[in-house]
């Protein structure tokens, strides 16, 4: 992915890092967090369990690769 300037920086973005910080600060400055939190937690309890645990499913599906400490050590596949 390409920053600013239009240079490659790889997985180790640091534009992109820096954004994401940013917006993370600019989120717990701004938002309830806590309550935020207790939500999630009664969603992960309650009806919509179901639902984002599909979700979670999904969007693993999509994704390159699955972080080995999630299963267990699996192997980057090549």
């Amino acid at each position: 992915m390409a920053d600013k300037h239009g240079v490659n920086q790889g997985e180790g973005n640091r534009d992109a890092a820096e954004r994401y910080n940013e917006a993370t600060r600019h989120h717990v400055e701004t938002h309830d967090v806590k309550k935020e939190a207790e939500e999630a937690k009664r969603a992960m309890n309650g009806g919509e369990a179901e639902d984002l645990k599909r979700a979670e499913q999904l969007g693993k599906r999509h994704a390159k690769e699955e972080d080995p400490k999630l299963k267990g050590g699996a192997k980057r596949s090549a």
